[in-house]
């Protein structure tokens, strides 16, 4: 894939990173010179040191040839401003992240895949490990519905029974599934007569969110 990446910060380190691993083909825009050199010096990808909201800069990155155009910049107006010519020159998958929620409207308006702000997403995780210290890792999916991550406590309610035991006392309220166990660094799709055993790494969709009284089905007392 050719993949225009605007901004070197944290989170577009993080992806010029992870595209460069995958061997695609990466153009970077950073308009802090420190920041382009560094990267130019770690990364194997032309980087273009100037500003990315201009068209001028876009085409010479090669907008109109780009399968994906992704925009990490800390301000809104110009991740909105770089997606719009993203869009107007026919790029397939636009990807930005949003910095304030109240702009969420306008990147969709415009059919661009947002990421929330990683300082609100860091905050949501965090709020989580102290309401619910169990979850190991979460991602909201729509309304209340939530997935997550637990490790099996020894002696916690639901260790040692299949998932028909556990439905029969009640353990899983309705709108939860077990959808994955890791047991031994293996992967298990769980069935009817899978015994959840302490250690494991269970994955759970919950309809409802991450409750209390679901947690606590995975924690010993």
């Amino acid at each position: 894939m050719y993949i225009i990446v605007v901004g070197a910060g944290r989170t577009g380190r993080i992806v010029i990173d992870l595209a460069t691993q995958d061997d695609h083909d990466v153009v970077v825009i950073e308009r802090d010179a420190e920041l382009a050199e560094e990267v130019s010096a770690s990364y194997d990808c032309l980087v273009i040191n100037a500003d990315a909201a201009s068209k001028e800069i876009l085409l010479e990155a090669g907008v109109g040839e780009a399968d994906a155009l992704i925009s990490t910049t800390p301000i809104d107006s110009v991740n909105l401003m770089v997606t719009m010519f993203g869009k107007q020159y026919g790029v397939e998958t636009l990807v930005s992240s949003i910095n304030d929620p109240a702009h969420k409207e306008l990147f969709e308006d415009l059919g661009v895949n947002i990421v929330e702000s990683p300082h609100q997403l860091n905050g949501e995780y965090l709020y989580r490990a102290v309401q619910h210290p169990a979850i190991e890792e979460f991602m909201p999916i729509t309304g209340d519905a939530e997935i997550f991550e637990a490790t099996v406590d020894a002696g916690a309610p639901i260790d040692g029974l299949s998932l028909i035991d556990a439905d029969k006392e009640d353990l899983l309220p309705e709108e939860t599934i077990i959808v994955a166990i890791v047991r031994d660094g293996n992967l298990i799709i769980p069935q009817g007569e899978t015994e959840i055993q302490a250690g494991d790494e269970v994955t759970i969709f919950c309809g409802n969110g991450a409750t209390s009284e679901i947690t606590d089905i995975f924690t010993a007392s």
